[in-house]
């Protein structure tokens, strides 16, 4: 099976003054399509940077990255945007959701750039609500919302466009523990449907939830395998 994402020697390098700060050091990794992975590691791990190229946030210094079969390492702003709308959906520690929108207008609005009739994005979009659990949640504004609530229209708003990887940048980080324990069986859940879930955290506890750990230390892999806690 060809790869979802694939790193190739890949590096990303700040200069700060008369500092070079390799953030992301020369890795190499893949990820299948179906797979639940966590990419783990404390502040300064190089984690954060690496969600950002699976994301097409950022672009690599060095180095590749594949996705889908194709190399995006070295595409223009404009090609980024369009595959950040079509491929990847989006899960955020702060929710991000627009405070004047419904939770169904927020879950709608990224699927506006997509070029959907209206009628399909709303379909879409009360589907994905439906698949989390808020269908009867659509018309209540963000402030209407628990924190959990929120972070379940966030996920919905990432599933509404149908994408190849669902990338989680600390979901449970703003939630108590009971409700972060829920957002993460309901990522586990959308797993066993088929999608592929990338979970980034600093959490030995939400890392271990994946079925696979990428943990990283100073721009570089330190274990790739199965989750187990012993090996934490």
């Amino acid at each position: 099976m060809t790869p979802l994402i694939e790193f190739r020697e890949l590096s990303k390098i700040y200069i700060m003054g008369d500092n070079e700060v390799r953030a992301v050091d020369g890795i190499s990794l893949t990820i299948m399509r179906g797979e639940f992975v966590a990419i783990v590691g404390q502040s300064g791990s190089g984690k954060s940077t690496c969600m950002n190229i699976i994301g097409c946030l950022d672009i690599p210094t060095s180095g590749s990255y594949i996705l889908d079969g194709h190399d995006v390492s070295k595409l223009d702003d404009d090609e980024l945007a369009e595959i950040r709308n079509r491929m990847i959906g989006f899960i955020f520690q702060q929710y991000n959701l627009l405070p004047k929108l419904s939770a169904l207008g927020n879950v709608e609005l990224p699927l506006v750039y997509s070029g959907l009739h209206k009628s399909e994005r709303r379909t879409r979009a009360a589907g994905a609500l439906e698949k989390v659990g808020l269908q009867d949640k659509m018309e209540n504004l963000p402030s209407q919302l628990s924190g959990g609530q929120q972070q379940r229209v966030s996920i919905a708003r990432a599933l509404a466009s149908s994408p190849s990887v669902i990338l989680a940048d600390e979901p449970t980080g703003a939630l108590d523990s009971k409700t972060g324990k829920e957002v993460i069986e309901l990522l586990k859940k959308l797993h066993a449907e088929g999608n592929t879930v990338v979970l980034i955290t600093h959490d030995n506890a939400i890392a271990s939830q994946a079925d696979r750990i990428i943990r990283l230390a100073d721009g570089q892999i330190i274990y790739n395998g199965k989750s187990d806690l012993e090996v934490l």
